[in-house]
């Protein structure tokens, strides 16, 4: 049976983001918790070493696979700070034409800095990330 590898943890917050070299990286960091903290009403958690979520929700797919994971979610990479959002979800791709300098995945959004987008975009998309997923799978 499948075992998820990023699974929530007690590690500290603050501890990782701190960790982060690039002061911009890591100022922007922790700007996101404060705003995901906002708009989600969670505290944020570590998932795996390097992702901070906020919130869960449990998934199943048709495949029988399940799990849970990060209602919203980032991780300040090397390259760039990662926003994770609904894969499939409508309005993405008129957001992002909107955000400013980014690149995107299927379900990833790659910013170098916060300064280099819009800010309220950013919250668009996690807010209507988080309901998309709610209403997939709701509680």
């Amino acid at each position: 049976m499948y075992k998820t590898k990023t699974n929530e943890t007690d590690k500290d917050v603050t501890a990782f983001i701190e960790k982060v070299d690039n002061e911009i990286k890591r100022n922007d960091s922790f700007e996101l918790v404060s705003l995901c903290s906002k708009i989600t009403g969670f505290q944020p958690k570590m998932w795996g070493p390097t992702i901070i979520g906020f919130g869960t929700y449990h998934y199943k797919y048709a495949t029988g696979h399940e799990g849970d994971a990060p209602l919203a979610a980032f991780s300040p990479r090397k390259d760039s700070i990662v926003l994770y959002t609904a894969p499939d979800l409508e309005n993405r791709e008129a957001l992002l034409s909107k955000l400013g300098k980014h690149k995107s995945g299927k379900s990833c959004v790659y910013i170098k800095k916060l300064s280099d987008v819009d800010i309220a975009v950013v919250e668009q998309l996690i807010v209507d990330s988080m309901v998309h997923t709610k209403q997939i799978y709701p509680d």
